[in-house]
């Protein structure tokens, strides 16, 4: 009996990555790009195409960036994490700042 990565992952991971299938799913029909020839364009197997549209998060990462790029669709994908949308990290970050600064200077 094998386990699947899915049981381990919390709810809203699973959710954003069944509405990324979703939405895969949605752009590759809005193309009007069979599977076939989508899975052949991304070099996978229609079977590892529909698990990717129905968001399995046992898929790679890179297989999901794959079919990103064949629609075209990768100019935010570098952004996922990019720090400046890391509202969170931003404000640690703002609360970290020091009160003062002081120079270094030398004294003579």
């Amino acid at each position: 009996m094998s386990k699947k990565p899915e049981g381990k992952l919390p709810m809203p991971v699973r959710r954003a990555l069944r509405k990324l299938g979703a939405d895969i799913r949605d752009a590759r029909r809005r193309r009007r790009i069979p599977t076939t020839v989508m899975a052949e364009r991304a070099l996978m197997s229609r079977m590892t195409l529909n698990k990717i549209e129905k968001g399995d998060p046992g898929v790679g990462l890179g297989m999901y960036a794959t079919v990103l790029f064949v629609l075209g669709m990768t100019d935010r994908l570098s952004d996922l994490a990019d720090p400046k949308y890391d509202a969170t990290g931003l404000l640690l970050e703002g609360e970290r700042l020091p009160q003062r600064i002081r120079s270094s200077r030398k004294r003579r």
